[in-house]
């Protein structure tokens, strides 16, 4: 009896969206979505209106005196608080695939460097006891990027060891020191007198876009920029990282360099990024993923639609943030978890070899 050989089903490699029309369209829908962010919110403007100050704002033009409450409304607070959104967005998302490839983990984002939950003690300082009053509105932003500089300097002395930064000792080392911030912070949290600074501070830890103004978007704008362009100017070593330690040494790149660099870049990145907004989860998380689904692998791909994913994603969430409670607001990260949960959960269904399936 002739034996038939058995049939072996082909594994085609999925098709992956061109990065060039991809980021026009998410482009697009991230102006759209900015003017919506502006133009959206509890207080009654129209959006007849609220062009009309957008416009005034952007032209130098006047406004009656009678419209001046929601031309302020429109131009000095919510204008500033949807770009700094933005900006926010694209900065974690480009410093999640960053630090995916430097500690090789899928689940790594920003935060798990324990930068975050240092700025977390900087920042419920100044809520909870006042710390740095003479600073007046920069108090709170000096002292959680502080802070973040302050948590990202001990990380970086417990996890360097002869060898470099090895991507273990980086996972191992910024998560407990990320528990040990987060004890001191819940102490702060419960030894002050309840009220609205304890309801603040808490507003903080789960990210705010609320205290958002023009004084803090150039700063933010100009070091998430500066982090971008240096990440996408190593793209190539990024890749060759993500292959391994061996791999990237045998290419031409030496692994512990580089890790130390991208180790500055991503805690400054972060840092400037958690002092204006709070501890926004799930950004730096989701997003690569998603990004790495649509277009590839490749680095040079990855940190050019990433930004501009993160960057909607942010001034989505923080729309949202604004209107289902109105005129409560909801943190931020409550929002981003309500959504990335079950969207990653999805994704991660779906996704095979990409989220470690088979």
């Amino acid at each position: 009896m002739r034996r038939t050989a058995p049939t072996v089903r082909r594994r085609t490699a999925p098709r992956r969206i061109s990065v060039l029309p991809l980021s026009l369209l998410l482009g697009v829908l991230l102006a759209l979505s900015l003017l919506c962010g502006a133009g959206l919110g509890a207080a009654g403007i129209g959006w007849s209106e609220a062009l009309r100050f957008l416009w005034a704002g952007l032209t130098g033009g006047t406004v009656p005196a009678h419209d001046a409450a929601a031309y302020t409304i429109v131009w000095e607070i919510r204008l500033p608080r949807v770009l700094l959104g933005a900006v926010a967005g694209a900065g974690l998302a480009a410093v999640g695939v960053a630090v995916q490839a430097m500690v090789r983990n899928a689940l790594a984002d920003p935060f798990v460097l324990g930068i975050s939950s240092g700025a977390a003690v900087g920042a419920n300082a100044v809520i909870l006891m006042g710390a740095l009053a003479g600073l007046g509105v920069w108090a709170l932003s000096v002292s959680a990027f502080v802070s973040a500089l302050a948590a990202m300097a001990l990380v970086y002395a417990v996890a360097r060891s002869p060898r470099g930064l090895t991507p273990l000792r980086l996972i191992l080392t910024g998560t407990a020191l990320a528990y040990g911030f987060e004890a001191v912070t819940t102490v702060m949290v419960f030894g002050a007198a309840r009220g609205e600074a304890a309801r603040s501070a808490m507003m903080w830890l789960l990210g705010s876009l609320g205290g958002a103004t023009w004084a803090q978007l150039p700063l933010a704008a100009v070091t998430v920029a500066a982090g971008w362009a240096w990440l996408r100017l190593r793209a190539e070593a990024l890749n060759a990282l993500a292959m391994g330690d061996e791999t990237s040494a045998a290419l031409g790149v030496a692994p512990s360099r580089i890790r130390r660099e991208l180790f500055l870049v991503t805690a400054a990145v972060t840092g400037t990024v958690v002092a204006v907004s709070g501890a926004i989860g799930f950004v730096g998380l989701m997003v690569p993923h998603v990004v790495r689904m649509l277009v590839g692998a490749d680095h040079r791909r990855v940190l050019v639609v990433a930004p501009l994913a993160g960057a909607l994603l942010l001034v989505w969430a923080d729309l949202l943030s604004r209107l289902l409670l109105a005129p409560a607001e909801l943190p931020v990260g409550v929002i981003t978890a309500v959504v990335g949960v079950p969207a990653f959960l999805l994704l991660m269904r779906r996704g095979g070899d990409a989220f470690g399936g088979r």
